[in-house]
C-alpha cells in the first residue's frame, strides 16, 4: 500500500518468478494490471479473485516490455475482461516474436496472444481516477522498455530495467548495457530519493537505497 487514494497488490507467478501487480484508485476503483504473467489457471483464479473482492474496474493492461514471463497471462486479462495490452512505440517486435521467444525456453504460449490497445511514446499519460501515471521509456532491456511512474504515490514500476541491487540482463534480442546504464543513471536516478521501485522480479525497493548499493552502478 501506498497512500489513502493508490493501493497495489503484489503477486508472483509463473516458472519465472515474476512480479504482477495490481493497481488502483481507492475512490473510483478504477484499476490497472502490469505486466500479466499468470501461468495456469489457479494463477488466473487468484487474480481473479482479488480483482473481484476489491471491487476494481480493470481499465488497463500496461506492460513494461514484451518478454514472454511478463505477458503469459495477456490472453487470459483479454479473454476475462477485454482489455488489450498497452506498450511502449519501441516494444512492439518484441512483443510479435514473443511466442517464438518462449518456444526457445522450451516454454509453450497458451491462448493467441491478444492485440495491441494502444503504443505509447515517452513521457505519455495515463490516469486511474484522479491519479496520474507517466510512462518513462527505459531502453536496455528491451529496445521498447517502460516504466511507470506515479508522482503521486511516490511509486516506480520499473520492470526489468531496475532490481534490488541489481539490474535487467541485456544479454537477450534487443538488449543494451550502455542504453541500460543510461536510462537508469539519467531518468530514474533522478526521481525523488524516496520513490518505491516495484521491479519485475525480486524485493521492492527505493531510488535511494540503489543509487547507494546497486553493485552494479
Amino acid at each position: 500500500m501506498v497512500n489513502d487514494k493508490m493501493k497495489y497488490q503484489t503477486f508472483t507467478f509463473n516458472p519465472v518468478q515474476e512480479n504482477t501487480y495490481l493497481l488502483w484508485d481507492e475512490t473510483t476503483l478504477e484499476a490497472a494490471i502490469i505486466d500479466v504473467g499468470t501461468w495456469n489457471r489457479q494463477e488466473e483464479q487468484l487474480l481473479e479473485g482479488n480483482i473481484k473482492a476489491h471491487g476494481l474496474k480493470l481499465k488497463y493492461a500496461l506492460q513494461t516490455h514484451g518478454h514472454f514471463d511478463h505477458t503469459f497471462g495477456l490472453p487470459f486479462i483479454y479473454r476475462t475482461y477485454g482489455i488489450k495490452p498497452i506498450f511502449h512505440v519501441d516494444e512492439e517486435d518484441t512483443y510479435r516474436q514473443m511466442p517464438q521467444m518462449a518456444a526457445q525456453f522450451g516454454l509453450t504460449i497458451v491462448g493467441a496472444m491478444p492485440p495491441i490497445e494502444r503504443l505509447l511514446n515517452d513521457g505519455a499519460g495515463l490516469s486511474l481516477g484522479a491519479t496520474a501515471i507517466r510512462l518513462i521509456h527505459t531502453p536496455g532491456h528491451t529496445p521498447g522498455s517502460a516504466s511507470y511512474y506515479i508522482p503521486d504515490a511516490q511509486l516506480l514500476l520499473s520492470g526489468d530495467t531496475l532490481f534490488w541491487q541489481s539490474i535487467g540482463r541485456t544479454d537477450l534480442p534487443g538488449g543494451d548495457m550502455e542504453a541500460e546504464l543510461d536510462s537508469i543513471k539519467n531518468k530514474l536516478f533522478r526521481l525523488p530519493d524516496d520513490t518505491v521501485v516495484l521491479p519485475g522480479h525480486g524485493p521492492a525497493t527505493t531510488i535511494g537505497y540503489e543509487k547507494q548499493h546497486n553493485y552494479c552502478l
